[in-house]
């Protein structure tokens, strides 16, 4: 089965795709949709939307994961990460596939083991339970965590 991980921004939504066989992960790809500041927000999104629904119709993932929103201190910062967030949301859900959230400290800690782990160790794990994978950038890296996490939790939240 095929996941994709999704982590959401304006500037540079990232997103990754690994396979699961049974508790054997493969990585098979990731990538990062950046758009220009001095484009229009409904250009930018919509550049987030045709490539994030590029990504699904070539890898065709069954399951989509993304991180809960937690408000930023900057009102302008949370409503353009909200509405790249919407459009990131509606893509699996155009095409009929299941999103899951969770949490940040979640993340850390089907990774890491502990949910206060640093940026960097989570990044660390992605290259290491992912054999050959080298992130694009931090943000395919955090989106390869989120579908890590997924796998990670998608035998428990089935059972319960």
């Amino acid at each position: 089965m095929r996941i994709l991980g999704l982590d959401p921004s304006l500037s540079s939504t990232g997103w990754g795709i690994i396979e699961v066989n049974g508790n054997r992960l493969q990585y098979i790809a990731d990538g990062f949709i950046p758009t220009n500041p001095k484009q229009s927000i409904e250009e930018r999104l919509n550049i987030i939307f045709r490539s994030l629904c590029e990504v699904i119709e070539t890898y065709k993932p069954a399951e989509a994961a993304i991180e809960k929103t937690f408000l930023n201190v900057n009102p302008d910062s949370s409503l353009k990460l909200s509405m790249a967030r919407g459009v990131v949301v509606l893509v699996p859900g155009y095409y009929g596939i299941p999103l899951y959230e969770y949490e940040p400290n979640k993340v850390k800690k089907a990774l890491v083991g502990v949910g206060r782990a640093a940026k960097e160790q989570v990044e660390t794990m992605v290259k290491v339970l992912l054999p050959g994978c080298h992130p694009k950038n931090n943000d395919s890296s955090d989106a390869l965590a989120m579908a890590i996490t997924r796998c990670h939790y998608q035998s428990f939240e089935d059972k319960y």
